[in-house]
């Protein structure tokens, strides 16, 4: 694998597919950055109401975060023939039932990867990478949260240096990506600019990001788990 042709086919897919990735996370963003918006404008208006706001963005933000990110893992699984067969709400339906697999495995392995920053920052980026596909195994494979981990270190296992590469790549196109949208909305009151420039940040980002790593996942276990050879023809 390759970092190279991995985001090349991962920009192509975007590129052709990007209604369907850019409306398959805004309906999710929409919610989930307003509740950031308002939580901003509640925090001069008392603790009480800041504190209130806060839980209930944490716990719709965490299930929104999870289901949109699993939710792009499959339309990627969907759009790799080149045509769109299902529509986004199946897709998010289809999804529904990894979504506690998905939440409770991204939430261990960001305490996990948390605390390796924090000891020597070397074991989080280490775990960063060995983690990397735990979404694409758990909605793909079907993997329990706990089946997840060891999963997505099989799959990981021999290109490592390629996974952390592409990663770290991804991430600085999309917090580039990310700064210049902001910067568009800065002129806006303090509202409109969190709320819609995250929205569209957001939405033109992460599915890239999703696009990439879950390409990934597809060149990764074709390589390691080549497909079976053809029966031999009867006599």
């Amino acid at each position: 694998m390759t970092v190279g042709g991995v985001l090349s086919e991962a920009w192509e897919l975007y590129k052709r597919f990007f209604a369907r990735f850019f409306l398959t996370a805004v309906i999710v963003f929409a919610v989930l950055d307003l509740l950031t918006a308002l939580i901003e404008q509640a925090a001069g208006n008392g603790t009480g109401r800041k504190v209130l706001w806060g839980l209930v963005a944490a716990v719709v933000g965490i299930v929104g975060y999870f289901w949109v990110q699993a939710a792009l893992v499959e339309t990627v699984n969907d759009v790799r023939d080149g045509r769109a067969d299902r529509s986004i709400g199946e897709t998010y339906s289809a999804v529904r039932p990894r979504l506690g697999s998905v939440t409770i495995a991204g939430l261990l392995a960001g305490i996990g990867i948390a605390i390796g920053f924090v000891l020597l920052i070397i074991p989080g980026l280490y775990l960063l990478t060995i983690w990397s596909m735990l979404i694409p195994v758990i909605v793909l494979e079907g993997r329990s949260a706990g089946e997840a981990f060891t999963r997505s270190r099989e799959v990981v296992r021999g290109n490592g240096w390629s996974v952390f590469g592409l990663i770290i790549i991804t991430f600085l196109l999309v917090a580039i990506a990310s700064a210049i949208i902001r910067l568009v909305f800065t002129p806006l009151p303090r509202f409109l600019d969190i709320w819609l420039g995250s929205l569209v940040a957001h939405s033109l980002t992460v599915p890239f990001a999703a696009a990439a790593l879950t390409t990934a996942y597809f060149k990764l276990v074709a390589q390691t788990e080549p497909a079976s050879p053809a029966p031999l023809p009867t006599p």
